[in-house]
């Protein structure tokens, strides 16, 4: 832990994939991530946590089975543990996530989408 102010702006460029989040902080056993959306993920939950999706840049949505949820700039939404969901976005979107640290990202679908974790800029 540093006490450095953190850019987003600044983390956000130092990489290009999509659905692979960074890590850029922690707070307890809590880690802040950014990442970049385009296009559709997988079908997933997490069966433990909850996940919190706030929109820096851009718009998403997130597909659970009986809703579909939209978000735009500055908008923040929490999943609740044990929800399946599916986010997706048209353009590519920047997303600051929170959740445990260990959490991944594909929950137990894995896949060719699941990123490594704790992998920090």
């Amino acid at each position: 832990m540093t006490d450095n102010v953190i850019n987003l702006a600044e983390k956000f460029s130092k990489f290009a994939e999509h659905w692979s989040p960074r890590v850029i902080s922690e707070m307890n056993d809590y880690q802040f991530k950014v990442a970049k959306f385009q296009g559709e993920f997988v079908w997933h939950d997490h069966q433990e946590t909850d996940e919190v999706f706030l929109v820096i840049h851009g718009s998403m949505g997130i597909e659970m089975r009986d809703r579909t949820v939209h978000l735009s700039e500055g908008e923040m939404f929490v999943v609740p543990k044990g929800t399946e969901h599916k986010p997706f976005a048209e353009n590519e979107c920047h997303v600051l996530l929170i959740e445990p640290r260990g959490v991944v990202n594909t929950g137990e679908t894995g896949g060719e989408l699941q990123a490594d974790n704790d992998v920090w800029i």
